[in-house]
C-alpha cells in the first residue's frame, strides 16, 4: 500500500480501574448482544433491539459502494442489539424525506451523508433538536459540526484527490480526466479539485450519470477519442472504473486509469492492470463505526474525534495488495 501520512498524534490512554471497567462494562452489557431478532441468549437475557438506528445515503442504485457501507454497519448492529434501517436517494430533497420519516419514527439515532448539504441542512438540524444524536458520514465533513452532529467519519476527500494527483505526477502523467458521475455532490467535486491541486499537469472534470452505464461510457469514449492528450482517468466510484476501461479500449486509448472506491470488480482490474491504483476509503469502517458510536453514545455518552472528523482513508493501493484485497472484497468488506 501507498502511505498517506496523518498528522494526528495518538495519546496513550490511562489504566482503567476494576471499579471503573466493571461500571463500563454494566453500561455496555445495555447494548452489546450478538442478534436484534429477539429471543433470549444462553445466560436467558432477552435478545431484544436495544435502540433503533436509522441511516439515509444519497446512494444511486448500483453502487456497490453502499453495499459496503452496510455491511459494516448491519454487523455492528447485530453485536451491539440494535435495529437497523437503511434508506437512500441520490436527490438531496428525497434524502431529507426519508431523514424526517426516521425522525417520524422516533428513531434513537440517525447516520446522514451530506453529499447535498444545503437539502439536509435544516431536517439534520431538526433531529438534533428532537433530541435525535445524529452521526455523518462519507461526504460533507466540513459542514457536519455546524448542523449539530455528534461527529463526522469517512476521509478527507480534498487530501483524497491530492494524494492521486501527487501518485500521478510521479508516474509521468500530464493531463487527467476526472469523471464525476454525479453532479452537484460536494464531495466528488473535492476529490477532483484535490487532484487538480496535487497534479502538475493540467486537470479537465467531466459529468456523467452514474445510474446509467451506456451513457457514461459513451461520454467518456467521446473525450478520450476528441482529446489524445488526455494520458490518465480518475473516476471517483469503483463501478466508474470499470466502465472507464472499457471506454478506453472503445477509444483506442492508452490513458492510465485510476480510481476510487474498492470492490471485488476493482480488485480484479488492478490484478489485470487494467487499473493503476485505487483510493481505499473503507466504507465498511463508515457503517460499522458509526452505528458502534451511537450505540455507545447512548449507553456511555462516549463521543469520538474531539470535535474533529474520524478519518478512514485514504490509502492508495496498487496490483502488489491484490492477494489480501480478494479475500476481503469477496466477502464485502472492503
Amino acid at each position: 500500500m501507498i502511505g498517506v501520512r496523518s498528522a494526528r498524534k495518538v495519546r496513550t490512554a490511562r489504566p482503567v480501574t476494576v471499579r471503573g471497567a466493571a461500571a463500563l462494562v454494566a453500561a455496555l452489557a445495555l447494548v452489546a448482544g450478538c442478534s436484534g431478532s429477539g429471543g433470549e441468549d444462553a445466560d436467558g437475557e432477552s435478545r431484544a433491539p436495544r435502540m433503533t438506528i436509522g441511516m439515509v445515503s444519497h446512494s444511486g442504485e448500483g453502487d456497490t459502494f453502499w453495499d459496503i457501507v452496510q455491511n459494516g454497519a448491519e454487523r455492528a448492529a447485530a453485536k451491539d442489539r440494535v435495529k437497523f434501517l437503511y434508506a437512500n436517494d441520490k436527490e438531496g430533497a428525497k434524502q431529507a424525506e426519508l431523514v424526517q420519516s426516521y425522525i417520524d419514527q422516533r428513531v434513537d439515532g440517525l447516520i446522514v451523508t451530506l453529499a447535498k448539504p444545503e437539502a439536509l441542512k435544516a431536517v439534520v438540524r431538526k433531529a438534533v433538536a428532537h433530541g435525535i444524536p445524529v452521526v455523518t458520514i462519507n461526504s460533507g465533513g466540513q459542514f457536519s459540526k455546524a448542523y449539530g452532529a455528534l461527529t463526522h467519519i469517512g476521509q478527507d476527500e480534498s487530501v483524497a484527490g491530492e494524494a492521486v494527483g501527487a501518485e500521478l505526477d510521479k508516474r509521468g502523467r500530464k493531463k487527467v480526466l476526472c469523471v464525476i458521475h454525479e453532479q452537484g455532490n460536494v464531495s466528488l467535486e473535492d476529490r477532483c479539485a484535490g487532484v487538480r491541486k496535487g497534479f502538475g499537469g493540467r486537470v479537465e472534470n467531466l459529468n456523467v450519470d452514474g445510474t446509467n452505464a451506456p451513457a457514461s461510457q459513451s461520454s467518456v469514449e467521446a473525450k478520450l477519442q476528441s482529446d489524445k492528450s488526455i494520458d490518465a482517468i480518475v473516476t471517483l466510484g469503483a463501478p466508474m472504473a470499470a466502465i472507464s476501461v472499457k471506454a478506453k479500449q472503445e477509444a483506442g486509448s492508452r490513458a492510465a486509469i485510476a480510481t476510487f472506491d474498492l470492490n471485488a470488480a476493482v480488485v480484479k482490474l488492478l490484478k489485470a492492470k487494467d487499473v493503476d491504483f485505487a483510493v481505499d476509503q473503507q466504507p465498511y469502517l463508515q457503517g460499522y463505526e458509526a452505528v458502534d458510536l451511537l450505540a455507545l453514545h447512548k449507553a456511555n455518552a462516549n463521543v469520538l474525534g474531539g470535535g474533529k472528523p474520524v478519518l478512514t482513508g485514504p490509502e492508495l493501493v496498487t496490483g502488489k495488495d491484490v492477494p489480501k484485497l480478494e479475500e476481503y472484497t469477496g466477502r464485502g468488506t472492503r
